[in-house]
């Protein structure tokens, strides 16, 4: 594991020398850095009235750090294309529920709000279908009042669907391609799909190439896609005839090549063009944008990006102390230590004695989570009604339209404890979270800030709970220790004499359990 460089104050020059010996880059050592208590009025980060306006009517009283900073950074290069500049790459680390998505979301429609012709100009890679359609929702909220158009791929659909509505159904190749979309949200899987079998599908028009969730999707090597992705928003070759057509201006304006710099305004007002449209042969002005809770420093990893002029965007705590995982600045973090066989009464305990509400309880797998909720809807039949809890499982097994129906009823309040793997560990954005449950223990740092990242979002308050197993604690706790976080978390013990009321209950849907499975 890398470790995080972004505070100076940790490292002598010496230290600084080492690591960039280890091929460490220098922009990764100069982050800036800024402190998740920040936030600013809407109208001090450069957006325009219209979205300004957006933004109020949902519901939108000022903007968090991760927004106030990276904002301003997108809207400092507003043209679709640059033949001059390239418009520098961003890379930012925030905790979850800092508000990442709303970084990106806003800016780019600003940007391309401005557009005429519609063109594939931004592409937002996520590594699950849920997180997908999560992102997809809030550019939605925000394209109204716009005839910007938003996409998704995710293989949802049937191929010949998402082709249709991505490029349409002509079979004739046309130079340049075809879109009807401006904006894609896609699954790298179904994206590569796309750019090997849909005529027409290309992203040689592409102005922003957002990669979320950037930790996971940068250990993905699914067909290459990365290489794949970032191979395919280079401009094509120039045909000899086309080169014969750029010697003259007056015989075709819009072949003059990239190193000819001639001006597109010059051109727009030469022959009466918009400047925000001019597809002129450029050099290539796509911005790649990482984000991440958890974002990489593995060199290797990094140099893959093929990142020009990039800027490291971290929002951490200003104390002098840089921790490499950072967590919400309203999250309360237990920890529970606990003797195997005694686990599912403690957690009965936290549910039923501390009276958890609106919680994510995470278990190790689908099967894990499955078995858990049979138990606690057999423990709940013995309960009075008024005292029972509304218990659902949201796992990959459930078709698509039940797992959307689990989460709409979540957010509505109609749940008291979802019990999940980690599928919606990452990203899923479930504001009203209150409590978050660590059934079985994680076994990656950054997948323990994942999941506890569910609650304490957008500045509200939260508790996380770990329940470790005695044989566990050794591992967790050393965990925690190389992660520099150990000390953020408290210990909460549970005397034996609060279990031993609910072990009865336990017992008791232990064997009805036994029974139904006979």
């Amino acid at each position: 594991m890398f470790p995080d460089f972004a505070s100076q104050k940790q490292h002598t020059q010496e230290d600084i020398q080492i690591l960039r010996n280890m091929g460490i880059p220098e922009w990764l050592l100069q982050p800036t850095v800024v402190d998740p208590e920040e936030a600013c009025p809407l109208n001090q980060v450069g957006l325009s009235p219209r979205l300004i306006e957006r933004c109020e009517e949902q519901g939108l009283a000022n903007f968090f750090a991760v927004q106030m900073k990276v904002i301003p950074v997108f809207l400092r290069r507003q043209a679709l294309y640059d033949s001059r500049h390239a418009p520098g790459d961003l890379c930012i680390s925030a905790p979850t529920g800092s508000g990442k998505t709303m970084a990106y979301v806003l800016p780019i429609v600003d940007i391309l709000s401005k557009r005429v012709v519609t063109r594939l100009r931004a592409l937002i890679v996520l590594p699950t279908r849920d997180l997908v359609q999560q992102v997809k929702e809030t550019f939605d909220a925000f394209v109204k009042g716009t005839n910007l158009k938003v996409g998704i791929a995710v293989g949802q659909h049937s191929y010949g669907h998402e082709r249709s509505i991505l490029v349409g159904n002509s079979s004739e190749t046309l130079d340049g391609g075809v879109s009807k979309v401006d904006i894609l949200i896609a699954t790298p899987g179904r994206l590569m799909d796309h750019l090997k079998e849909t005529p027409n599908f290309t992203l040689q028009h592409l102005r922003f190439l957002v990669i979320d969730e950037a930790d996971r999707l940068l250990n993905q090597n699914y067909q290459d896609w990365l290489n794949h992705i970032l191979s395919a928003t280079r401009p094509p070759p120039l045909t000899d005839d086309t080169k014969k057509a750029c010697i003259s201006l007056k015989t075709n304006p819009f072949g003059v090549m990239a190193s000819d710099a001639m001006a597109p305004s010059f051109i727009a007002s030469r022959f009466n063009l918009p400047t925000t449209d001019l597809d002129l042969p450029k050099i290539p002005s796509v911005q790649k944008l990482l984000f991440s809770a958890t974002l990489t420093k593995d060199p290797g990893k990094i140099a893959s990006l093929h990142l020009v002029d990039p800027e490291y965007i971290s929002v951490q705590g200003m104390d002098g102390t840089q921790q490499q995982y950072a967590t919400p600045a309203g999250l309360k973090e237990h920890m529970t230590m606990c003797a195997t066989a005694k686990k599912p009464v403690v957690l009965i305990y936290l549910l039923y004695q501390l009276k958890v509400k609106r919680g994510l309880c995470f278990t190790k797998s689908v099967e894990s989570a499955r078995q858990l909720r049979l138990l606690l809807d057999a423990y709940n039949k013995a309960l009075p009604a008024d005292q029972a809890l509304v218990i659902v499982e949201y796992s990959s097994d459930l078709a698509n339209s039940k797992r959307k129906a689990l989460m709409k009823q979540f957010k509505d309040g109609q749940v008291d404890l979802m019990i999940c793997s980690d599928l919606i560990g990452r990203g899923i954005d479930l504001d009203n979270v209150a409590t978050v449950i660590s059934y079985d223990i994680p076994l990656f740092m950054d997948k323990y800030i994942h999941r506890v990242g569910r609650t304490a979002r957008a500045g509200r308050q939260g508790t996380a709970y770990t329940l470790v197993e005695n044989k566990e604690g050794r591992y967790f706790k050393e965990m925690l220790r190389q992660a520099g976080h150990f000390q953020q978390l408290e210990r909460l013990d549970i005397a034996r004499q609060d279990l031993e009321p609910l072990e009865a209950g336990y017992q008791a849907a232990m064997d009805s359990l036994d029974q139904e499975q006979e």
